[in-house]
């Protein structure tokens, strides 16, 4: 399985991104999906996640209301929109395809990942 990443960038404080990974492989549809991000000096942390299906949803309590995640098995992509950014938003974001069908904040539950792409919030 191999999953790349587009779509990052720089952006200004207020504005949108919207990032898309798409995936090789025939496990795509079974397993949730899902879109982490690393900051300099922070840890690694689960942005938003979506289960196989695509019925279910997670996004950190902190981002509610400006990411939204979505997949398109069809075309074996999923993509994280991003509005209203801000700079503490700027980090690596890194998609990544779980283990088994529902969604799981721990890093460990994620088998599959890519190489990530930046995002920088900057005026």
């Amino acid at each position: 399985v191999e999953l790349v990443e587009s779509g990052g960038g720089t952006a200004q404080p207020g504005g949108s991104l919207r990032l898309s990974c798409a995936a090789s492989g025939s496990t795509f549809s079974s397993r949730a999906l899902g879109w982490f991000r690393q900051a300099p000096g922070k840890e690694q942390i689960l942005v938003a996640g979506i289960t196989a299906g695509g019925g279910g949803t997670y996004l950190d309590p902190a981002l509610k209301g400006r990411f939204t995640i979505s997949r398109d098995n069809a075309n074996n992509t999923v993509s994280l929109q991003m509005s209203s950014l801000k700079p503490e938003d700027t980090a690596l974001y890194i998609c990544a395809l779980g283990r088994e069908r529902y969604v799981y904040t721990n890093p460990n539950k994620w088998e599959y990942w890519g190489q990530g792409t930046q995002i920088t919030v900057s005026s």
